[in-house]
């Protein structure tokens, strides 16, 4: 039993992005059970359908919805808000994000590389543009899913799209680093505008798909890919267990904008752990170039709200 099996959110609205696989999906999963109405966002609204029917059938009643949200358009974002029909949001959860293998650099409708277009870039300009819903609920909450891979990366402030040296691991290794340095910044600029949104981190360590139980028809594991995956069960966990840390930054109301939260194993397993930062992932003036960076990029800046949506 998780520490939030008995927790409430009833009334209340998630916006969970990436929510039809892996560990946005168990996010999904483990807020429904609170109560609260989670709100599956993901680039193809029939796998969408089919999580929701995976979470309905663990989670009766479970009150769940499908918006399609396509980070790598930038366009497509503001009828993604619309589409969620609601005068005010409770938290935003940063999760979907591409990683790329090919060695071929691919770049996004507007012509950014494409892991920092949909894990930083979508995400920034989505939160501007939830902005006037996330002030419309008192003491909601932005949660940004980074990665442990953004331990070892520092950004290339010059070179951000990777124009000039491509190399796929590090490449997103720092779109994860970028998204880590938003959600700290927005926190510090949250802060200095007296909001009462929270901005917390969180990474979900090391999750294998042999360490995950199956959700039919999402995804089914095999005896064989159980069995495989034992031993790197000693400093991995399942895509379930990595999603404990992102529900309990969105639930637990002593967790406080600005915060850390990480597997509590090495950073790579375990139940959820506050951290300490290390120090460039909250470098005050690599967050501030970043910044104005993205907003001059997305055209938008999630602390100057953009009109809000209008709805007949």
């Amino acid at each position: 039993m998780t520490w939030h099996s008995g927790y409430r959110a009833d009334g209340r609205t998630f916006l969970v992005t990436g929510a039809s696989a892996g560990i946005g999906y168990f996010v999904a999963e483990h807020l429904a059970v609170s109560g609260a109405t989670v709100v599956v966002g993901c680039r193809d609204t029939a796998k969408g359908d089919l999580a929701i029917g995976a979470i309905r059938a663990r989670v009766p009643g479970a009150r769940l919805r499908c918006v399609r949200v396509d980070l790598a358009d930038l366009s497509a974002l503001p009828a993604t808000v619309d589409a969620l029909g609601v005068d005010s949001l409770d938290a935003v959860v940063l999760n979907a994000g591409v990683l790329l293998s090919g060695p071929d650099r691919r770049v996004s409708a507007q012509g950014h590389e494409l892991m920092f277009a949909t894990n930083h870039l979508g995400h920034f300009a989505l939160v501007a543009h939830l902005a006037p819903m996330l002030t419309a609920a008192a003491n909601s909450r932005v949660i940004t899913v980074g990665s442990f891979a953004a331990r070892s990366e520092r950004l290339d402030l010059g070179d951000l799209q990777s124009e000039h040296d491509y190399q796929p691991k590090r490449s997103y290794g720092r779109s994860k680093l970028a998204q880590m340095l938003f959600g700290f910044e927005l926190d510090r600029r949250l802060r200095g505008h007296g909001a009462s949104t929270a901005s917390i981190v969180v990474h979900p360590g090391g999750a294998l798909d042999s360490l995950t139980p199956s959700r039919p028809p999402l995804f089914v594991r095999t005896t064989a890919q159980r069995l495989r995956g034992l031993p790197a069960g000693v400093v991995l966990h399942g895509k379930h267990a990595a999603a404990e840390g992102i529900v309990r930054a969105v639930l637990d109301t002593e967790i406080t904008g600005g915060q850390l939260w990480g597997p509590r194993v090495f950073g790579l397993r375990g139940q959820p752990l506050r951290e300490v930062p290390q120090a460039h992932m909250t470098d005050h003036d690599t967050a501030a170039r970043l910044w104005a960076i993205s907003s001059a990029l997305t055209g938008v800046d999630p602390l100057v709200c953009p009109s809000a949506p209008v709805r007949s």
